[in-house]
């Protein structure tokens, strides 16, 4: 078929369809040709283009005749030499980085890698075609009815975050209809919809949903990828998530599941993974911009390009320091706010986006780039501050901007409640904003993250009944997942029929969750802690996309009441602003403070002293929050009063006697939580001078009686 080629323009990149046909523009420093194909529905090459304008090291054309729904790949010619890094091959088709909608799997028994498999020689050229075991990208029509969407802009210090699979969340939800099940529509359906506004969330944060590819070991395995940190595209949303087609589909469905979410007040949040993609290092695959251009896109080893610079753990790390590399990423991150309506990204491995040639900096051209864009200064930015490179953990270290999963947090609570010794300095710290790590540069409270759980790890259920991970399923011989997880099985690995042990443990995820939402900060909960998922001790379950991380909506009673725990926990701490404050403490450190805004006591009555806090043995303290010292003021320019709350940790096994110290005005104090209650953890009461504090549990009293409604 002849088709007319226009010259086109070189921007915007990828492919944008108009009523003259579709413009194609790919950026490559060091190719000598690129040529555009187009394939049918049976994924037959039906003709391929040369793109002959170069403006700026942008190919471009504009095909006429070309309407959404076409799919398309493109060949690029140029030097074959790996020892340079350059792997250009015109055999491998290629996915369009800018591609709005991918179709199709990777085919991994076709010859989709650039040199000859056989002989493992990854400086030997294979000159067959890979075309039959590619993704092929698709021109979409962008046109979409936002009608009155929009954002619900929560504040970040009021938000409640909910990480989720949208997979895994809906699979087997009996609610959500059985062809919708696992798919953007199941996540913005009725029931679904229903669930997040019943249990108080303000945000879902996505699992990766940039078009991802499964590894070939898995498939050998007969497993997949469940995570989706293998990303081939930075624009497209994931097809397997689409119940509407994969050929455009995917693309409105998305658009139907932000606007309704929005609609009901749900912030949606994106886990991206801009730090590596899915072509791995010099054995790895050539699906996209290894075969564009492998020294623009990725960073190389300085004196033998041959080899990838590997900070990420996955063979590949992305060359964010060059100028075109951050213009596609900051390109798919302003495409995902301005035509899909999301409210915000967390970075995956973000430290890598910060390394310079010097390593981590915070004046990488990464930040200031972001700093300085209007789209994106107004959405929520949050950092996994660490890789796996050297100086990699920079919890704290982020600029002004950033929140961040804050680590420190995660593993001093798990310790705590664990009963590590010599914590309580630790742990006031992480409960009360972490201003240790964000007071200095210019941050709040809420620029910690604060999460017990997440995708990564055990869920809250597992980490208190299994002592090591169990990640037989995943093919490894247990040998992959992390080995130090601050776990304890109370007395038995995995479930049990012992009641004992299955309280202490019940008992165990209410402290865990009650220290979680009710710290200063902002709380994440790893979808499905609320009712008791659990993935049977596998604490790596990026595999396992079947019932090991689906979860499970049967919910028996233990399950119901934890549900109903976590719900009325997030509703406390909506309706009270002094357990989500936006200020730190009157710029003061917490050790040594005379400011009447917090107070910290122990068993009797009396404030800490340096001995208290520097006690390895102590395990205990109370602490008390002044709800007339907000510092923030409301709309009206009224300063902001809210109930003052004592409240009271006990790590131990055995029960202490607490004197309860004054409150800060006339109203006494009241009963607002007891851990240690079964039954009705919320049970109002009033109390005397003195109460005890059972073992391994957490209570709080009001000036007042709170707002749980």
């Amino acid at each position: 078929m002849s088709r007319t080629v226009l010259p086109g323009v070189p921007y915007p990149l990828g492919a944008t369809s108009s009523s003259r046909g579709t413009n194609f523009a790919v950026y490559s420093e060091n190719a000598t040709g690129l040529s555009v194909c187009f394939f049918d529905e049976e994924d037959k090459q039906t003709d391929c283009i040369e793109l002959k304008e170069r403006t700026a090291f942008v190919w471009h054309g504009l095909v006429k005749g070309i309407k959404p729904g076409q799919r398309y790949g493109y060949r690029v010619e140029g030097p074959w030499e790996p020892e340079k890094g350059l792997r250009f091959n015109s055999a491998k088709l290629l996915c369009d980085p800018y591609a709005k909608a991918l179709t199709g799997e990777v085919d991994w028994k076709a010859p989709i890698f650039p040199y000859d498999v056989i002989s493992g020689d990854d400086l030997k050229k294979d000159d067959q075609d890979s075309a039959a075991g590619v993704p092929k990208s698709v021109v979409i029509d962008p046109k979409f009815d936002w009608g009155d969407d929009c954002p619900p802009q929560t504040l970040l210090a009021d938000s409640v975050i909910y990480e989720v699979n949208v997979r895994g969340f809906s699979k087997q939800n009996p609610m959500v209809e059985e062809k919708l099940r696992g798919t953007y529509a199941a996540l913005a359906s009725e029931a679904s919809i229903n669930y997040f506004k019943m249990l108080g969330v303000t945000a879902v944060e996505l699992l990766p949903v940039h078009h991802f590819i499964d590894e070939g070991h898995l498939i050998d395995r007969g497993l997949r990828d469940y995570w989706g940190y293998n990303t081939l595209s930075y624009f497209a949303p994931m097809s397997r998530y689409s119940s509407s087609g994969d050929t455009g589909g995917q693309v409105r469905e998305f658009k139907e599941m932000v606007k309704s979410l929005h609609a009901a007040g749900i912030e949606v949040i994106l886990d991206v993974v801009y730090n590596h993609t899915c072509e791995g290092n010099r054995l790895g695959p050539s699906l996209s911009m290894k075969g564009i251009d492998n020294t623009t896109y990725y960073r190389q080893v300085v004196d033998n390009p041959r080899y990838y610079m590997d900070y990420t753990g996955t063979g590949n790390t992305l060359n964010v320091m060059h100028p075109q590399v951050l213009m596609l990423v900051m390109d798919s991150l302003r495409y995902w706010v301005t035509e899909m309506h999301v409210d915000g990204f967390r970075f995956d491995l973000a430290a890598t986006l910060a390394r310079d040639q010097d390593g981590v900096s915070k004046l990488s051209s990464f930040f200031n780039v972001i700093h300085q864009d209007p789209i994106l200064q107004s959405v929520k930015l949050i950092a996994e501050p660490w890789d796996v490179g050297e100086g990699g953990y920079q919890v704290g270290n982020f600029p002004v901007l950033w929140a961040e999963w804050n680590g420190r947090y995660r593993d001093t609570v798990r310790r705590f409640w664990k009963g590590d010794e010599g914590l309580l300095s630790d742990f006031a710290y992480r409960i009360t904003g972490s201003s240790d790590l964000y007071q200095q540069d210019g941050r709040r409270p809420y620029a910690s993250i604060n999460f017990v759980t997440a995708h990564d790890g055990f869920t809250l259920t597992d980490l208190v009944s299994f002592n090591g991970k169990h990640n037989e399923a995943n093919g490894d011989n247990n040998t992959d997942g992390a080995d130090n997880n601050d776990s304890w099985n109370m007395g038995a690995e995995g479930p049990t029929d012992d009641a004992g042990i299955n309280e202490l443990r019940e008992r165990q995820v209410r402290n865990f969750l009650a220290t979680l939402v009710l710290s200063q900060g902002v709380p994440m909960i790893c979808g499905g802690d609320e009712v008791g998922r659990s993935q049977r001790g596998n604490n790596n379950g990026y595999c396992q996309d079947n019932e090991i991380t689906w979860y499970d909506w049967k919910l028996d009673p233990p399950r119901k009441r934890l549900m109903d725990f976590t719900t009325k926990l997030i509703q406390l701490r909506k309706n009270h602003p002094n357990l989500r404050r936006r200020k730190f403490f009157q710029d003061r450190t917490i050790r040594g403070s005379v400011v009447r805004d917090i107070a910290w006591f122990n068993s009797n009555g009396e404030e800490f002293h340096e001995e208290d806090w520097g006690a390895g043995w102590q395990r205990s303290l109370g602490f008390m929050l002044n709800g007339n010292t907000l510092g923030v003021t409301d709309e009206d320019g009224v300063p902001l009063k809210d109930n003052s709350f004592l409240f009271m940790v006990n790590a131990a096994a055995d029960g202490v006697e607490f004197t309860l110290p004054p409150p800060p005005g006339d109203t006494p104090w009241h009963q607002v939580l007891d851990t240690q209650n079964v039954d009705d953890p919320f049970a109002e009461s009033d109390i005397g001078d003195k109460v005890i504090l059972g073992g391994r549990s957490f209570r709080v009293f009001c000036d007042g009686r709170p707002k749980l409604q």
